[in-house]
């Protein structure tokens, strides 16, 4: 999903507000047994109560219905982390939408935001369902002997839209008659141990090991499998975890990677991928295979990548970012403060607001000036950002080399850089952490990989092979 609407979407929420839960978790089972209560503070919600509800989109027109939810396994003493909803759409086919998506929750309706992606669900190896996969299913409980069935889980919110599982109400004893359950109790998460589910151990606790990791750790971990071995896990890794951790790979294995995943799912980690980084990896492709995946993107991630293999590798144009962060003139320094708290975004990229007349994506209209985030912490948020631009920084133009960037930022003491076009319309920024990828040598990457030592013990990863 483009960048730019998903800043739109922040700015119509008026910033990074958590998502706003109303839904009350009640601790008295009777409670729970009965109905749902509002509440402004609540910050969990069994999922059987959302299952079935509509989901809307920042339009307000219903996209579908929740149907389960997808959740990753973690490390012991860690409840499985949420990743996002099963929503099935009016033509009964089923899609992901990101818990980053979802802005609120209440008894009557889940409201989503940005640009909804239509392509068929597809559980990868590492999801587990909660009501496919979880609802029903025989526990042991630690604080207490004997057995139980999980009737339903709870989730809760742990920081802004990251979430994760936090009770189980459980069945014990036999159903009654007509089809009510037994004795039923509610019980954290932790209290529960799931039997039955040690058939991918080795592949689930690596897995699990690199669900907290950094993405750098990550690709190191990666670059230390067989490529074999690197395709398993690949294949078991969630899009954007995946994409993350390719960028940080050298660009040989970056190839070799993508390169064994089938086409529907590289495409799909393309996109979750920097537009510059994506486009920097299609280039190394064949051209035929690179034709291929951009076909299979989405049409507006595959524009912004298209016009970057445009530009020659080493200028402005092949180094920047099609999506930086653009207000219109009429914009408030509150405004522009609730877009560079959008946690999706680098520091780098967070650092500097460009000011430019319509359209507000690249290529936009005349471009104006920019504001560094110091400035615009100084100011009261109703001050104008066009009354404080810099009108002397002057753009870099898509055509200026390596050298000419890397000058250009020494002496303006820049993070982000201005790129324009000959019509001085913002086509993108250049961040100084590209510049320095391209400043060192070819195989700085893998180089550093090699250097850094792995966090997870070898007879773990050696336990993962491939599907025979």
């Amino acid at each position: 999903m483009p960048i730019m609407v998903r800043r739109r979407a922040a700015l119509a929420a008026s910033g990074q507000a958590p998502v706003r839960v109303v839904l009350a978790l009640q601790q008295s089972l009777r409670d729970w047994n009965t109905q749902l209560v509002a509440s402004p503070t609540a910050t969990s919600v069994f999922i059987s109560r959302i299952r079935g509800l509509p989901v809307l989109d920042s339009a307000g027109d219903q996209v579908g219905k929740v149907r389960d939810v997808v959740v990753q396994r973690r490390a012991a003493g860690h409840a499985p982390r949420v990743k996002g909803l099963v929503v099935e759409l009016f033509a009964r086919q089923r899609i992901f939408i990101p818990m980053a998506r979802v802005r609120s929750i209440d008894a009557v309706q889940v409201m989503i935001s940005g640009v909804v992606n239509t392509r068929r669900f597809q559980r990868r190896e590492s999801e587990t369902l909660v009501v496919g996969d979880l609802f029903d299913l025989a526990v042991e409980r630690t604080d207490h002997p004997g057995r139980a069935v999980i009737f339903d889980v709870a989730m809760r919110t742990v920081r802004s839209h990251d979430w994760e599982l936090s009770q189980v109400a459980l069945r014990e004893g036999p159903r009654k008659r007509l089809g009510r359950p037994g004795h039923t109790t509610i019980v954290d998460w932790s209290a529960i141990k799931i039997l039955g589910l040690d058939h991918r151990q080795g592949i689930d606790r690596l897995l699990a090991e690199m669900e907290d990791m950094l993405p750098a750790d990550i690709a190191r971990e990666l670059h230390e499998m067989s490529p074999e071995r690197r395709a398993v896990v690949a294949s078991a890794l969630d899009d954007q975890k995946l994409a993350d951790a390719l960028e940080e790979l050298p660009e040989d294995e970056q190839v070799q990677l993508i390169s064994r995943l089938d086409t529907e799912r590289a495409a799909d980690v393309l996109e979750e991928m920097d537009p510059d980084d994506a486009a920097d990896l299609i280039a190394d492709l064949a051209p035929d295979m690179a034709e291929v995946l951009l076909g299979q993107m989405e049409p507006e991630e595959a524009k912004d990548v298209r016009r970057l293999l445009n530009y020659a590798e080493f200028t402005a144009g092949g180094m920047m970012t099609p999506e930086p962060v653009i207000l219109p003139p009429d914009a408030t320094v509150a405004d522009a403060l609730a877009l560079v708290r959008d946690a999706e975004l680098t520091p780098a990229l967070a650092c500097t607001v460009y000011v430019c007349r319509p359209p507000l994506e690249t290529p936009t209209g005349r471009f104006i000036g920019a504001v560094h985030f110091q400035r615009l912490l100084r100011e009261p948020p109703s001050v104008l950002v066009s009354g404080l631009v810099d009108t002397e920084l002057e753009p870099l133009s898509a055509s200026a080399n390596l050298n000419a960037v890397s000058r250009y930022f020494a002496t303006y003491n820049l993070v982000n850089a201005p790129v324009a076009d000959s019509d001085h319309r913002l086509i993108g920024a250049v961040t100084v952490d590209d510049v320095l990828d391209h400043l060192l040598p070819q195989d700085w990457r893998g180089t550093q990989l090699d250097s850094a030592p792995s966090t997870i013990p070898p007879t773990l990863r050696a336990r993962v092979t491939p599907r025979g």
